[in-house]
This record gives C-alpha cells, structure tokens and sequence, in this order.
C-alpha cells in the first residue's frame, strides 16, 4: 500500500486488496509542529463570508470584500500558528483570562448549569464546548504575543497623548460602573442536609471576609464558580446589566461591601463591590494607555507584518505547489518535501532474509565500549 505524505489516510487492518485507503484530508502547508488542511482554508473562508452576511451588507459588497480577503486566508492561518508557536516559547499563560471570559459569558446566558451552558455554547458557535474554548483560548494567546512582542515596545509622545485627550476629552465620559468579586457556596445534588451546611460555610465566609481576610484568596480557596481560578474576579457592570435582585443589594454600596449570602439556583453567593466608579469625565491618567493604543494603531499592523516575518525566518515552514503565502518571508525556502516521491528501495528475497538474519544478530553483538565488547575482542 502506498502511503502519501499529501494526505491523511485512514487504514482498515486488513490485506490492502480487500480496502483501500480513503482520504480524510489533504494537508497543503506543515508549520513547525502543525499543519494546515485544505478544509481548514475552506472553513475560513465559509466564516468569513459569513460574518460579512451577518453584518447585513448587500450581495456585491460581500462578494468585493472576499475577492479581497481571500488571498490572505493561507497567510492568516500561518500567522495564527506561527503565535501560537511563540506563545509557548516565551511560557505566555491567557488561563486567569479564559476563566474570567467563559465566567462572564456563562453570567450572560443566565444558564447556571454546566452542561446547559456547554450546549448553549455548542448551538451559539455550531463547535463542541472544548473546541470554542480552545479556540478563545489560542486567540488570547495570539493578541497576547503580539502586545508584548510588539505593540508593548511601541512609545509614543506624552505631550501628543496629552494633546489627544484635551482634543477629545468628549470620548473620555465614564459610565456609572460597579466592580464585583464573588464566592458560590454550591448547592448542586445537595439534600436539605447539604444545602443547610452549605448557607453554613457561606455565612461563615462572608462573616471572615467582613473581618478583613482577603476576599481573592477566599474566593480561589472556597467558591464553587468559575471564577475561583481568577480570585472571583467579576470585572465591571453598568446599571442594568446585573439582575435586579443582586444589583439592589450592591449598587449603592461603599468599596469594600460585603453581600450577606444570596439565594441563586446554583448555591449561596456572596459579592463584594472591589470599585464603584462614578459617571463622569475621566482624568487623563484612567485613559492614557487608551489613548496610547488610539494613537499607535495606524503604526501597529506594519510592525506586526515585520514581526511575523521574522517568525517565519525562524519556523520550519512546507508549502504544497498551488498555495500562496502572501506574507512569505524574502529568501525562505518553503519548498514541499514529500516523502511518498523517494523511490522505493529494490531488494532479492535472498537479502531480504539475510536483513531479518542481521537484525536478530544485533541483540548477541556486543556494544562498542562496554565489558561485553572488551571481553570479546579479546578472545
């Protein structure tokens, strides 16, 4: 049976007379330890020309802007695993971050059950639970390369942000805003019995939080949410955003405020309000990184353009013939290697037995250097 290095094959263990190897897929570019398929270009495209869709823009204006894209959808998926690549060199970790995204967007859906949750992901995006988060993930770790690899070592001017923010003060307005900080005291497959321990525990902590013991540490300790890898970090909402029944007992509350525990389907929640930002003009300091990033971002994509070519130069990269890497670094070979166009090797059946013969010799052979070899050479 020929084996082809162009695709994946699926092989039944059996006489390759009775079946033949079926094509899964055909791999048309390996980057360092990945690769790209031909579906994985095809997907891309089917997602791209479906966000344009759902954006509502007219038949001809979908049409033109693929004619645009289309021809970067290989080089987006290179630069995709090319920083994904670099993320694991340099030991980035997005995991606190994913946490605090899955936890916000399992708060939106309102689905406190995990396995409804997961579903609710599943008809959303059309993917497994698993693969949307490995995918949210691998994103984070792309945005996280290029912020520190690139965007992190671009200055700019005080004085022009300065400018900036006296020139724009109007785009600087606060929301009235609420910071949160929560523990769930689980009370899922719990009888009465468990339920009431469970009020226990979740009086007891909020009576320990009150006295001064950090909340973070409690909330990574002893709540049950998604959220204790990320020390129960909820981030900001505005009037309206939470249910009414949490923000009547939060919204007017002090920094530092601990909730009694609150009855939820899930369990026992207990919230501290971490800031309570007040509507109105922001100072210069709040927004000056904003500004910063406003200011650098008509720079940002050429210097990610020359970053990405450097990873290239780097990487090991095979493009198959008929593929296109627009953002190919100058003067790298990419050239496709296939291994099925060596030819095979011709031998007797005499050799062939002769081969076997050697290969059970080599367990009597003596290694080079050790007694065994020193005490046979000298016989």
């Amino acid at each position: 049976m020929k084996c082809c290095a162009l695709v994946l094959v699926c092989v039944a263990l059996c006489p390759a007379a009775d079946i033949p190897p079926s094509v899964i897929e055909e791999i048309v570019a390996k980057v360092n330890g990945d690769i790209i398929t031909r579906g994985d270009l095809v997907r891309a495209k089917k997602d791209m020309e479906d966000a344009l869709k759902a954006e509502g823009a007219p038949a001809i204006t979908v049409e033109n802007a693929m004619k645009e894209r289309e021809p970067d959808i290989f080089r987006d998926r290179i630069d995709r695993i090319l920083l994904i690549s670099k993320a694991k060199d340099l030991n980035i970790s997005v995991d606190n971050e994913l946490t605090k995204y899955l936890a916000d967007l399992q708060r939106e859906s309102k689905l406190a059950d995990p396995e409804k949750f997961q579903d609710y992901v599943r008809q959303q995006t059309g993917m497994p639970f698993e693969d949307f988060k490995s995918e949210t993930k691998n994103t984070m770790l792309t945005r996280r390369v290029i912020q520190q690899e690139v965007s992190g070592k671009m200055k700019t001017d005080k004085a022009a942000e300065q400018k900036y923010y006296e020139e724009h003060k109007s785009e600087f307005m606060r929301d009235d805003k609420v910071y949160l900080r929560e523990i769930l005291v689980s009370t899922a497959g719990k009888d009465a019995g468990g339920t009431a321990a469970s009020e226990k525990k979740a009086k007891d902590l909020t009576s320990r939080a009150r006295k001064g013991e950090r909340f973070p540490e409690m909330a990574r300790d002893n709540s049950d949410a998604i959220t204790a890898k990320n020390y129960g970090e909820l981030g900001g909402f505005k009037k309206g955003d939470l249910s009414k029944s949490i923000e009547d007992q939060i919204w007017d509350k002090p920094r530092g405020y601990v909730t009694d525990p609150i009855k939820v389907d899930a369990g026992f929640l207990i919230i501290k309000v971490d800031e309570h930002q007040k509507a109105g003009q922001a100072d210069f300091v709040e927004v000056e990184t904003q500004i910063a990033d406003r200011l650098l971002e008509p720079k940002l994509n050429p210097e990610v353009r020359i970053f990405l070519t450097k990873l290239r130069q780097e990487a090991f990269i095979q493009i198959k013939p008929g593929y296109v890497d627009t953002g190919a670094a100058p003067g790298k070979d990419t050239t496709w290697s296939d291994p099925a166009t060596l030819k095979p090797e011709t031998v007797t059946k005499a050799e062939v037995v002769t081969k076997a013969r050697r290969k059970k010799l080599l367990w009597v052979v003596p290694v080079p250097g050790t007694k065994a070899a020193d005490t046979s050479s000298s016989k």
